[in-house]
């Protein structure tokens, strides 16, 4: 058994500097990931930023440790928060086996670079520069801060197009690639006689999600013959208004369904029971919504935008495809059985479970830097 900490200030994501506080952070992807480490049998705690604190306390399967950020101005907490308390904090808590810090632009994933290389890994999601600034800190940051001090830690990347990009700067690159993990207990399939003549849509409603597109290639699907099929909807944000009324333009009024913001367990089964998740957005890095799907049984159609569409595509779990239209919703019904047994098959490598073991595995072969956990 490890003792494994998480360092993940960050816990969900934030379109404005002004953080919206929730009321749980059980259903953020870390949380999941702690699980998964708590249930293979390794002790967990996890280390946050203070601005994601729930508004309401509550209790957790594991500790957690919230830390005051400062100096907001120039460290906004939404993308780049700095936590001082963690230097003397890691100084002063030998007792961990092994430290997973998230993303190589980081503050704190500095700090763990300088104090405990050897027994840490940075887990990597960005597969370009952050536009902040003008990407100047960015560049900077990855040439000179990373590239020169960073150098002995190992980098285990959420995908391919992220070990592309950091292997630009830094020579210790996992060829272990691990995507975010989910409670597969929580992801229940439907049956086959269960799936139902509708897509979803989960998603905040805002532009670079382009929901207007997809409105727009479901309105074209039913003219061309489909007719009894729906389209669900889940989700708010400041496009609402406008995308209700592109769908009442476009399409009879029960066709588009407008579900609002639903809990996991709400939302959940209506994924599972739709023929396929639909994606269209222009900007996103791994998409939680896109392993949801796929470990409850549902195919995948997406834009080659998110960075966990190269196993979509390699593993024949739906659609990858730029620009698609009713074509490709066509497609995806008429084959949704090939697609969905596909899913099916590969949704135990989605598991939080599994990805903890991934982590272990990696930091025991000491794969890359030679370092023997």
């Amino acid at each position: 058994m490890s003792h494994v900490l998480i360092i993940n200030p960050i816990l969900y994501t934030s379109e404005t500097d002004c953080i919206p506080r929730v009321q749980s952070i059980k259903d953020t992807m870390i949380y999941t990931l702690c699980l998964g480490f708590q249930r293979a049998g390794h002790q967990v705690t996890l280390i946050a930023a203070e601005d994601y604190r729930p508004v309401e306390e509550e209790e957790y399967a594991f500790p957690v440790v919230w830390m005051r950020t400062v100096w907001h101005g120039i460290f906004k907490p939404r993308c780049f928060p700095y936590m001082p308390g963690l230097r003397s904090y890691l100084r002063k808590h030998g007792e961990y086996d092994c430290i997973i810090s998230s993303e190589v632009f980081a503050t704190w994933s500095y700090t763990v670079a300088r104090i405990c290389p050897e027994k840490s890994v940075v887990w990597h999601e960005l597969a370009k520069h952050n536009n902040m600034m003008h990407r100047i800190p960015s560049r900077i940051w990855y040439r000179f801060v990373a590239g020169l001090l960073m150098r002995r830690i190992t980098v285990v990347p959420r995908s391919e197009a992220a070990a592309g990009f950091i292997r630009q700067f830094l020579p210790e690159v996992s060829d272990t690639v691990i995507d975010h993990g989910v409670n597969i207990e929580k992801m229940v399939p439907a049956g086959a006689d269960e799936k139902k003549n509708q897509f979803a849509v989960v998603s905040q409603l805002i532009g670079r999600k382009r929901i207007d597109r997809i409105i727009a290639s479901f309105a074209a699907f039913r003219d061309h013959g489909h007719g009894d099929y729906r389209l669900l909807i889940i989700g708010v944000g400041e496009q609402e208004e406008e995308l209700r009324k592109q769908a009442e333009l476009l399409c009879p009024e029960e066709a588009v369904v407008f579900c609002g913001r639903l809990t996991h367990e709400q939302l959940l089964p209506l994924v599972a029971q739709s023929k396929a998740l639909l994606v269209a957005t222009e900007k996103d890095n791994n998409m939680v919504s896109v392993v949801e799907s796929i470990a409850v049984g549902t195919p995948v159609l997406t834009t080659s935008v998110p960075y966990n569409s190269y196993y979509i595509r390699r593993e024949n779990l739906g659609i990858v495809q730029d620009d698609w239209n009713e074509d490709a919703l066509e497609h995806i019904c008429d084959n949704n059985k090939i697609y969905t047994d596909n899913c099916m098959m590969y949704r135990e490598k989605l598991s939080n479970v599994y990805c903890a073991g991934r982590f272990i595995s990696v930091m025991q072969q000491g794969s890359v830097s030679g370092h023997q956990f």
